[in-house]
C-alpha cells in the first residue's frame, strides 16, 4: 500500500500491479491529478457539519455531451451543463473524464487510439496547491492551502445564487438580484421555518391522486425553473396545463415562449424546488403549481363561487343593457368629432375616399405584408401611380399610431423618408397611403436563407448612407426633433433603384428642439432597444443604437437574435464583441458575399461605425449627422471605443446553461410598412 504525494492511496499485488486506488472512488472531492470518468459522480454530503458519509442532494457527472450538475430528484434534474461539442461535430471517440490538475478543471476525451491526444475543452484559471469539493448547497468550490489553513479561492459553477435548485428550498421562489425567499402561495404553502425562509415551504394540504377533483393550478407570472429540457415543445399554454392536470405525479408545469404565446416549451415536474423571478421584458415564462383543496373547505368554496356567478351575471346583463345604447351614441359622436379634427391636421396632402382605395387595391386583394396594427396592400390610382395602403385596425392604439404617423411625416419631405400621400377614414378604420416601394423591405434582401439575392458592396454602402441621412434629417433638420423609436430592417423600404427610405412612424415621438431628453413608455422591438430604455428616459440616441444593430445585420447577413445559430452565437453582439477581442472581424462578414471580402478594409471601417453607434453609454454615441460625415469620408470614427456591447441587464438574466439570447424575442413585422 502506498500513499502518493498527490494523496492517492494505491494498493499493489505481489507483481507490483495496481489492484485498487482511492482516486477511482471519488466521493464529494477531487484532488489535483484525480480524474472523474463518465459513469462516476461526485456526490455532496448532507451538510457541512454532517461527517457520517450520508449523501446530499447534489451530484456532478459526465455524459456523452459534457459535464452536468444535478439535483438528486426522481428523475435527476440538471441545473448546470458544460457542453463538449454543442454543434454535434464530435469526431473523437472514447470515454470522457474531467481532471482537476494544477488548479484547473478540464474536460477530456480518453481516446480509443493510443496515438490520439486528449482533447481539452474547458480550462479556467489555474492556481497552486488545492482541492475541489462539491458542497452541500450545490456549489463546486476550490480550496487552497494558505497561511496554515484552507481558503476558498474559486466557485467553478457560478450560475447565480437563485439558479441553485435548493437556494430557497422546495416550493419556493427566489427573487433574482436580491436573493429573497418566499413561498409559492401563502394560501397553499407555509414556510418550514419562519425565521429561516431559505429552508423552503411545505404543502398545507398534500396532493393525493385519489382526490383530483379537489385539485387546481395556481398561476405565477414571470418565474422560471432551472431545468432546460422541455417535456413538450411547440405547444400552447392550455395544452401544457392540461398535461399536468392529467398526470398524477405532476406537481407543477412551467411554460415559456419566445415570439408568440401560442407556441412554447412545456416542463412537467414531479418535484418542485426553487423557482426564480425573471424580467418580463426579456423572458416570457409562467408557472402553474398544482394544489390540493381540503374537501371540507372545497364544497362551500364551490357554492360561494356559483352564487357569485349567478349574481354577477344579473348585474352584468343590467350593465350591458344600459351601456350598449350609451356606447353606440357616444362612439358615433366621437367618430364625427374625429372626422372634423382630421380635416384640420397640418400637412395632410390628400384625403381619399374609401371607394377610391377599394378600387385602387382591387377590393384589398393584393396584400404586401402584415404588421402590428394591420395589413398593407398594393394599389394603383386612376392616374397610374402605384401606392401602398396601410389599413390600421383596432381601437385606441390605432388612433394613437395613426395620429403619431400623420403628425410625424405628414408635413415633411425627404428623399430618404417614405412619402405619405394621404389618408382615409371609414367607420372605425384608418388608412394611410404611401408611395409604392417596388423592392419591398430591407429584411428580404439581407438575411441568409430568405433573401432574394446577394447585394453588392456598393449597394449596401448606399443603403447604409441613405438610412443615416433619413435619420439625421428627422433628428436635426425638422421643426421639431422626431425620434423614430422602431428602426429595424422591416421598417426600411427600398425603391426600384435600391434607395432606402425610413418608414413606419407609428411609434415615433416629437421632441422640442430645446429638450435634451424625454420620458416615455418602452416602445420598439427587442434586439434593437438601447440599454437606456429600462429607465424610460430616452433621447434621439436610441435611434442611433438601433441603426448600429441594423448596420451590423447588413454587414453580417443575419439577424441580431438568431435561434438557428449555436447557443454561443445566438446574439450578434456577443459574436461582435468576441470577434473584436480576437481580431477576427472579417469572419463575421456575410459569407455569401465575395465582393465584401474584396473591400475588406472598407467593411472593417464600417464595423467601427457600428461599434461607435452601439456604445452602452448613450452620451458616447455619435449624432446621425456625424455618422453621415464618416460614411461620406468627411471625418473619422472616434478612436477610444468601448467594445463591451452587452448590456448588464442581459447578463443578470443569464440562466445556468450560459444562454443569453433565449430570453429575448424579437416581434418581427413582415413586409413593407
Amino acid at each position: 500500500m502506498n500513499l502518493t504525494d498527490t494523496g492517492n492511496l494505491v494498493l499493489f499485488d505481489n507483481q507490483n500491479s495496481v489492484v485498487w486506488q482511492s482516486f477511482d472512488h471519488p466521493t464529494d472531492s477531487l484532488l489535483p491529478g484525480q480524474k472523474l470518468y463518465q459513469g462516476q459522480k461526485l456526490k455532496s454530503s448532507v451538510s457541512l457539519s454532517n461527517s457520517s458519509g450520508q449523501e446530499g442532494m447534489y451530484s456532478i457527472g459526465i455524459t456523452d455531451i459534457g459535464l452536468f450538475a444535478y439535483v438528486e430528484s426522481n428523475p435527476p434534474q440538471a441545473f448546470y451543463r458544460m457542453l463538449v461539442y454543442p454543434n454535434g461535430n464530435d469526431t473523437h471517440k472514447g470515454r470522457r473524464y474531467i481532471r482537476f490538475l494544477n488548479g484547473s478543471l478540464s474536460l477530456f476525451i480518453r481516446s480509443s487510439e493510443p496515438s490520439d491526444p486528449d482533447v481539452s475543452v474547458y480550462i479556467p484559471t489555474a492556481s497552486s496547491v488545492q482541492y475541489m469539493k462539491l458542497m452541500s448547497d450545490g456549489h463546486l468550490k476550490v480550496f487552497e492551502y494558505q497561511s496554515g489553513g484552507w481558503i476558498e479561492v474559486a466557485d467553478l459553477l457560478n450560475v447565480g445564487n437563485c439558479s441553485y435548485p435548493l437556494t430557497c428550498g422546495r416550493n419556493s421562489i427566489c427573487l433574482a438580484g436580491q436573493q429573497q425567499c418566499s413561498c409559492a402561495g401563502r394560501e397553499h404553502f407555509r414556510p418550514v421555518n419562519d425565521r429561516q425562509p431559505n429552508l423552503g415551504c411545505s404543502e398545507i394540504t398534500p396532493l393525493t391522486c385519489n382526490s383530483t377533483q379537489d385539485q387546481d393550478l395556481i398561476t405565477l407570472e414571470n418565474v422560471k425553473y432551472f431545468t432546460s429540457t422541455a417535456d413538450m415543445e411547440g405547444v400552447n399554454m392550455e395544452t401544457c396545463k392540461q398535461a399536468c392536470r392529467k398526470n398524477c405525479s405532476c406537481k407543477a408545469a412551467f411554460y415559456q415562449y419566445y415570439s408568440h404565446v401560442s407556441s412554447g416549451d412545456c416542463f412537467l415536474l414531479s418535484e418542485l424546488f426553487t423557482m426564480k423571478t425573471v424580467d418580463p421584458l426579456y423572458y416570457n415564462a409562467s408557472a402553474f403549481i398544482k394544489v390540493q383543496y381540503a374537501t371540507s373547505h372545497r364544497l362551500p368554496h364551490q357554492v360561494a363561487r356559483l352564487v357569485g356567478y349567478i349574481v354577477g351575471s344579473f348585474v352584468l346583463l343590467l350593465v350591458v343593457a344600459l351601456g350598449v345604447v350609451y356606447v353606440f351614441y357616444k362612439r358615433k359622436r366621437d367618430i364625427e368629432m374625429e372626422e372634423e379634427n382630421l380635416d384640420q391636421l397640418p400637412g395632410m396632402p390628400n384625403r381619399y375616399s374609401y371607394e377610391e382605395l377599394k378600387t385602387a387595391t382591387e377590393n384589398f386583394s393584393k396584400k404586401l405584408g402584415e404588421g402590428g396594427f394591420g395589413m398593407v396592400f398594393e394599389g394603383t390610382l386612376r392616374d397610374g401611380t402605384k401606392i401602398a395602403v396601410k389599413c390600421l385596425e383596432g381601437l385606441a392604439h390605432v388612433k394613437k399610431s395613426f395620429l403619431a404617423e400623420v403628425q410625424s411625416i405628414g408635413s415633411i419631405h425627404h428623399v430618404n423618408l417614405v412619402r405619405l400621400r394621404g389618408f382615409c377614414t371609414w367607420k372605425s378604420q384608418r388608412f394611410l397611403v404611401y408611395d409604392f416601394m417596388s423592392n419591398g423591405s430591407l429584411d428580404s434582401w439581407i438575411y441568409l436563407g430568405v433573401r432574394k439575392c446577394v447585394l453588392e458592396w456598393e449597394c449596401r454602402k448606399k443603403i447604409v448612407l441613405d438610412i443615416a441621412k433619413g435619420l439625421a434629417y428627422l433628428h436635426e433638420e425638422c421643426r421639431q426633433k422626431i425620434v423614430h423609436l422602431d428602426i429595424k430592417p422591416q421598417n426600411i423600404l427600398l425603391d426600384s433603384d435600391f434607395s432606402a427610405k425610413v418608414s413606419d412612424f407609428g411609434l415615433s415621438k416629437l421632441i422640442d428642439k430645446n429638450q435634451t431628453e424625454v420620458m416615455t413608455n418602452i416602445k420598439g422591438t427587442p434586439g434593437y432597444l438601447a440599454p437606456e430604455w429600462r429607465s424610460s428616459i430616452i433621447t434621439e440616441k436610441v435611434d442611433v443604437y438601433s441603426y448600429g444593430i441594423v448596420l451590423l445585420e447588413i454587414l453580417c447577413g443575419r439577424k441580431v437574435l438568431d435561434r438557428s445559430q449555436p447557443e454561443e452565437s445566438g446574439h450578434l453582439l456577443f459574436v461582435f464583441e468576441k470577434s473584436w477581442e480576437q481580431g477576427t472581424l472579417l469572419e463575421m462578414v456575410d459569407r455569401q458575399s465575395e465582393d465584401m471580402r474584396v473591400h475588406s478594409t472598407e467593411v472593417v471601417e464600417m464595423m467601427k461605425v457600428a461599434a461607435w453607434c452601439l456604445q452602452t453609454n448613450f452620451k458616447r454615441r455619435p449624432s446621425m449627422s456625424s455618422v453621415v460625415k464618416v460614411l461620406e469620408g468627411g471625418m473619422g470614427v472616434e478612436s477610444k471605443l468601448d467594445y463591451n456591447f452587452i448590456d448588464p441587464i442581459i447578463q443578470e438574466t443569464e440562466d445556468g446553461d450560459g444562454k443569453y439570447f433565449t430570453q429575448l424575442s424579437a416581434y418581427l413585422l413582415s413586409g413593407p410598412r
